[in-house]
């Protein structure tokens, strides 16, 4: 399918979502809102995919909103300015819940909003020279929408600081905080990349989902009687799985198991 907003190319089980408007440094209106949205959710539907990754193409990942879609935004009413609202917030939960692994190649400004997209992925890298800032105060606005995947990035420690201040920080600081999982030099970054798709092109596509899910349901439970019912039957419905028992096999047999795709 074609984008407007974006590219997307699918190679070796990997799907590229590239946002594509470099002249305003990948900031996103309701039209990148809705690409992305449906992008991921194509991505995540087709069974030739293993793993996303999230990227920006020019000098920046993603400078956050669009000013000029902000400007008109000024000038809607409540309920237009809910249901613009409702579509952000769906964006970055569409990303959030996909079956399948997703990464950040973050490299330049990932700003306000962009911070959000990186957050919601599962894994983020981050290229040295990367900057990061929570803007909206300076605005008069709040970080709402992207708030719920941050906070639980950084912590509300370190949210407290960030969101108050909006104080421009560094790849570094990103991932001494916990908002990146690593950082490397630009000329290194897509080989980080390649080496963490590898991680995920070598395990069981249904393994990750359910590790997916599992991890939003213990993050925040308590350790009950209920939670430790729900993670027994987990474990005992994985290991009946067809993919728990070729894991098994594979294993005690010395090979790959079918449906590894590393190299």
């Amino acid at each position: 399918m074609d984008y407007e907003t974006l590219q997307v190319a699918v190679a070796a089980g990997v799907a590229t979502i590239r946002m594509n408007r470099p002249e305003v440094r990948n900031a996103f209106n309701e039209t990148m809102i809705a690409e992305l949205t449906q992008a991921f959710r194509a991505a995540d539907a087709d069974e030739s995919v293993r793993a996303l990754v999230l990227a920006g193409n020019g000098a920046a990942f993603c400078a956050g909103a669009d000013l000029n879609w902000m400007k008109k935004m000024s000038g809607y009413g409540p309920e237009e300015n809910r249901a613009d609202a409702v579509g952000l917030a769906g964006m970055l939960n569409t990303i959030y819940l996909t079956r399948k692994p997703t990464l950040a190649r973050v490299h330049g400004p990932a700003f306000a909003g962009g911070m959000g997209l990186v957050a919601v992925c599962d894994v983020a890298l981050a290229a040295e020279e990367a900057e990061f800032c929570l803007s909206e105060v300076k605005l008069g606005l709040t970080a709402a929408t992207i708030s719920p995947y941050v906070v639980a990035a950084m912590g509300e420690r370190n949210a407290r600081r960030y969101f108050l201040t909006a104080e421009r920080f560094t790849a570094a600081e990103a991932l001494r905080i916990g908002l990146v999982h690593g950082v490397a030099p630009m000329a290194q970054l897509d080989a980080g990349v390649d080496a963490l798709l590898g991680h995920f092109l070598a395990a069981s596509p249904a393994a990750i989902a359910a590790s997916k899910e599992l991890i939003r349901r213990v993050a925040h439970g308590a350790i009950d009687a209920a939670m430790i019912a729900d993670t027994a039957a987990r474990i005992a419905a994985a290991r009946a799985s067809d993919d728990g028992k070729e894991g098994v096999r594979s294993f005690l047999e010395k090979r790959k198991p079918s449906w590894s795709q590393a190299k």
